[in-house]
């Protein structure tokens, strides 16, 4: 009998590719290769330095089919669900990039965002993509919805957890003004009984106060007469911590010294 051949290292990428996978672990690879590691690590290196692969971190590859090559990398989309399988973190894609994956799309995001339990993550980059990590302490009161994908699907926020967190972490959404804009075009996906759930969920008063606030400013008055309830007797604070109070009005039914312009970008 003859000895079957040993696979390589490029005919287990197209192995993959034929089954439409686009990512494995360098032990997978060991596995099916049948060789040792060392041989495996300088075989996909090689791979790598062909742009056919790119080892996103330690042992976790992406395959970069012959249509994104160009590029060097595969969006995010394409395996963002393996990525954080392999860290063994829940997740789901939040702020800037979620709110374009419900259309409010200003202006494409530079980074993929990911909203992850407690501590964040080291940024991922290669390429031209980089994957960025939010710590949220309430992540577990956070709503979300599977979006299909070309492989599968992922975990996104909801409109109206999408519209908190914005709030929530203004510098991931570029800054109060940008939140605004966000939020202007967001507006229209977002249910004011859900949010309410949300609201409830959550319970931070603050980031209520300048929710409601912004969306009556932007004459989204269903939404905002939905949580005005919530914030009645609340301490006053500022509408944007990242400006000085001097010369702010106040607004006595949002409890917020105004120290920021809600308008949306043109």
């Amino acid at each position: 009998m003859k000895g079957h051949s040993r696979v390589t290292a490029w005919q287990y990428i197209e192995e993959l590719l034929g089954m439409g996978r686009y990512t494995f672990t360098r032990k997978e690879a060991t596995r099916r290769l049948k060789t040792s590691p060392a041989a495996v690590y300088m075989a996909l290196h090689r791979l790598e330095r062909a742009g056919k692969v790119v080892m996103l971190r330690a042992g976790f590859y992406v395959i970069v089919d012959p249509q994104h090559r160009s590029t060097g990398m595969m969006p995010p989309e394409w395996f963002i669900q393996e990525l954080m399988k392999d860290l063994d973190r829940p997740y789901y894609v939040g702020l800037l990039s979620a709110a374009q994956i419900h259309g409010a799309a200003h202006q494409a995001p530079q980074e993929f965002q990911v909203v992850i339990p407690k501590r964040s993550l080291r940024p991922v980059r290669s390429g031209n993509v980089k994957i960025r990590f939010f710590g949220k302490g309430l992540f577990d009161r956070s709503a979300t919805i599977e979006v299909k994908t070309p492989v599968g699907f992922m975990k996104v926020s909801t409109p109206e957890t999408t519209a908190w967190d914005i709030i929530r972490y203004p510098r991931g959404a570029g800054g109060f003004d940008h939140a605004v804009t966000v939020l202007a075009e967001l507006a229209e996906k977002i249910d004011s009984a859900k949010l309410m759930d949300i609201v409830i969920r959550h319970d931070e008063v603050i980031v209520i106060q300048r929710l409601g606030y912004i969306f009556e400013r932007l004459g989204r008055r269903r939404l905002a007469q939905a949580l005005a309830k919530r914030v009645q007797h609340a301490p006053i604070r500022a509408l944007d911590s990242s400006m000085p109070l001097k010369g702010a009005s106040v607004s006595r039914k949002w409890g917020l010294w105004v120290n920021a312009k809600v308008e949306a970008e043109a």
